[in-house]
């Protein structure tokens, strides 16, 4: 009998240890987002595939937005890490937690509202039209006259929202790239793309055969997309902005990456 009880005794403190371990483990292993937020790390996600605004240069990230978003990481005093994701995974990923913002020449809309806080805006951007040089277009009024005509669009972008709305899905073809639209452009997959205009003005330059059409299609504000729950931290990161703004920071990365 002494045996026995020795044994079950043994059973039982073998059993509270199990269980100790399992629980300081569970409360060392936190999930990313939970990560994320209690550490001093800034994650913010990015498509770093729309010059000037963001994009890849000797294996680092350049353009505007990376340098106002490190400009802001140091004023608050946090170390940023930059995600390159495809740009219709930004606004989910930041309203989930996974990205504690998100710039990459976001529009704050209406829709994109409903999921994301958005910061102060920190200029001005216009949709514009490319075609090409040799096609005669010269308005939207003139592509929508083609039968059958199709857009190129960059997925998920206020482009894409403006001309589905105004043209019908049948006349829209998205694409994960502003580079990939432009490239079914100078293979006559579709008959225009609408873009930011800075990124037009890098694409055409480097496609010989493309213009962009004197009228600009749409006129936007650029922002910060934020985490709706992050109301501290979305306060630094505006408080940041604002004050970058101020004293000429914004404006001054503005003029190096953007020329008239």
């Amino acid at each position: 009998m002494k045996n026995i009880r020795k044994i079950l005794a043994l059973v039982l403190a073998l059993g509270m240890i199990l269980v100790l371990a399992a629980c300081k483990s569970g409360t060392d292993t936190a999930a990313p987002e939970e990560a994320a937020a209690d550490s001093n790390t800034l994650i913010m996600a990015t498509s770093a595939d729309f010059p000037p605004y963001e994009f890849m240069e000797n294996n680092d990230f350049a353009g505007v937005d990376i340098e106002i978003a490190k400009a802001i990481a140091n004023k608050i005093g946090m170390t940023l890490d930059i995600q390159n994701v495809n740009f219709d995974a930004i606004i989910a990923g930041v309203a989930t937690g996974k990205y504690q913002m998100g710039m990459s020449g976001i529009t704050a809309t209406d829709e994109r509202r409903e999921s994301v806080d958005f910061s102060d805006s920190y200029t001005t951007a216009v949709q514009a039209i490319v075609v090409k040089s040799d096609s005669g277009l010269t308005s939207l009024d003139d592509i929508m006259a083609i039968e059958n005509y199709k857009i190129g669009v960059q997925l998920s972008t206020t482009g894409d929202i403006y001309v589905t709305d105004d043209c019908g899905v049948e006349h829209v073809t998205e694409y994960k790239t502003g580079a990939d639209a432009i490239q079914a452009l100078a293979t006559d997959k579709v008959n225009a793309v609408v873009i930011d205009n800075e990124p037009a003005k890098n694409f055409v330059a480097a496609n010989e055969g493309l213009t962009i059409l004197a009228s600009p299609y749409v006129q936007e504000e650029y922002a910060i997309a934020l985490n709706k729950d992050n109301t501290e931290l979305n306060n630094k990161i505006n408080t940041a902005l604002q004050e970058l703004i101020a004293d000429g920071t914004v404006q001054s990365i503005l003029d190096k990456y953007i020329t008239a």
